[in-house]
């Protein structure tokens, strides 16, 4: 195991180059000027602009601005924004509202995507296995922005049951709505990939010896069919973790959430390009742990898997 983990971890610095590099080229290759955009409509002065393209090192060539980025990694120095602030600042204000945002979403995701899948998979044909299924259906359907607006204007205008923009992102009770709106289309695919597995194993013939040998239900469900059943799950889980976090863009601009998705769009808007890099640069580094972990979680789930 601890070979593997080693062998992985050395994997992850060559995609990890890859990744951040042709991040920083598509974001600094983009056409327009970041330092004309700084002033807005008013024209910029030349000897201004070129004094800030010389601060902010955009006279260089990419790839050198490239290096001077990533040696910059190793002492945890993002860069500075064109306002003058460091990114890191920057994300150590948006980062931990998302994360709030992401693991309450997550948790609704897995409880109730879990818990749906098992109980429409373990009923298929049914009535409850329809009605999932055709809630999950219609989930599947409708944008993430109509959801967010209908939720918006229906649970927190019209119903006043919470409110319907967050005022204090520390207030879990205000991150309710805007984190059920983003785990949604997540608990729909969970429900139907849990309930696919969970039917297409209880047929499986191991499932058929364990209750021809008398174990009891909760046995054969809880320990035979749901360790086989979930490692499907358990990969789009642990890839979703990252998608929550960068996915959050559209809900955080919603509901007012002054996370990394609004931090994202507005850099993104003003051609911040450090601060673009900076976030997504962290978010890579989400996806590459959680996917270690996943490839974890398959030893613990099935014993047949063994990494040496």
């Amino acid at each position: 195991m601890g070979r593997f983990v080693a062998r992985r971890l050395l994997q992850m610095i060559p995609v990890f180059i890859g990744t951040t590099l042709l991040i920083f080229l598509m974001v600094y290759s983009l056409p327009g000027d970041p330092v004309a955009a700084m002033f807005g409509s008013r024209a910029a002065d030349p000897a201004t602009a070129e004094r800030l393209r010389h601060q902010f090192g955009l006279d260089k060539p990419l790839i050198e601005q490239y290096w001077d980025y990533f040696s910059g990694l190793f002492k945890g120095d993002f860069g500075q924004s064109f306002t003058g602030r460091p990114v890191a600042d920057l994300m150590a204000d948006a980062f931990p509202v998302t994360i709030r945002l992401a693991l309450f979403a997550f948790a609704i995701e897995l409880v109730f995507g879990l818990g749906l899948g098992v109980l429409t998979g373990l009923r298929r044909g049914r009535f409850v296995d329809q009605a999932v299924l055709i809630f999950t259906l219609i989930v599947v359907s409708i944008p993430v922005f109509v959801l967010g607006n209908m939720a918006q204007f229906l649970i927190g205008v019209k119903w006043k049951l919470v409110t319907p923009t967050v005022q204090d992102s520390e207030d879990l009770t205000q991150l309710i709505l805007p984190a059920v709106v983003l785990a949604l289309l997540s608990l729909a695919y969970v429900t139907r990939l849990t309930r696919t597995t969970v039917a297409e194993n209880l047929r499986a013939d191991y499932i058929r010896t364990a209750v021809a040998k008398g174990l009891p239900r909760r046995r054969v469900v809880g320990v035979h069919l749901m360790r086989n059943s979930l490692i499907p799950v358990v990969t789009f889980l642990g890839t979703d973790l990252g998608a929550l976090m960068g996915g959050a863009i559209v809900t955080e601009g919603i509901f007012n959430v002054p996370g990394v998705g609004n931090t994202l769009y507005k850099a993104v808007s003003t051609s911040e390009g450090p601060t673009v890099v900076g976030i997504v640069t962290v978010l890579v580094l989400v996806y590459l742990v959680s996917s270690l972990v996943v490839d974890l979680l398959y030893a613990v789930l099935d014993p047949r898997i063994r990494y040496a």
